[in-house]
């Protein structure tokens, strides 16, 4: 097995209030773990012109960007509801579909919010139906196997961390778990 080299960071980071903040320090982590790192919207492009030919140049840099990395970490932290921000989620069913092993990281501001029903339940709300399955607001299944996400992110995953922290748009922590997991697979 070839030494990891290269790291693609997926994730809303470009978009957080803080973004330039959060991505020099992602930046000096993996630098740190003797990575190159890679990102699917570079600072550059996310402020581009915002027209459809923008969007695909985006798209198809995003995917090249995937082809070349050896890793992807996937920071999986929900973003404006209960799920990922859902470019990462199609980053990391891309790379899955490449063979290319994935780390993920997920930061919530609680215990409750660890697991996707305690999620589901605290921003719509949840009930247990008369044939014992959750339920939505809307009255539709949860899928629920105690899991921090649906089980297709969580189960491509070599290590899936679920860090809880007062500042779930901006620690790091599980980005640093990810990057040591990867030693030991590199190992």
């Amino acid at each position: 097995m070839a030494r990891t080299q290269t790291v693609y960071l997926a994730g809303p980071d470009p978009w957080v209030p803080d973004a330039d903040a959060v991505l020099a320090r992602k930046r000096r982590l993996v630098a740190a773990a003797g990575l190159e790192v890679l990102y699917g919207r570079p600072a550059a492009e996310v402020g581009a012109e915002r027209d459809e030919a923008s969007a695909r140049r985006i798209y198809a840099d995003a995917l090249q960007r995937l082809r070349q990395a050896d890793v992807i970490i996937a920071n999986l932290t929900p973003w404006r509801g209960v799920g990922c921000e859902p470019g990462a989620a199609f980053e990391a069913g891309f790379a899955a579909a490449l063979g290319k092993p994935i780390f993920a990281y997920m930061n919530v501001r609680s215990d409750q919010e660890a697991e996707l029903l305690g999620r589901i339940d605290r921003h719509g709300g949840a009930q247990l139906g008369p044939d014992g399955r959750w339920r939505d607001f809307e009255g539709a299944e949860i899928e629920d196997f105690g899991l921090p996400e649906t089980v297709l992110l969580w189960a491509q995953a070599r290590r899936f961390f679920v860090i809880v922290t007062d500042e779930p748009l901006s620690d790091c922590s599980g980005l640093d778990l990810c990057l040591r997991a990867l030693r030991l697979y590199d190992a």
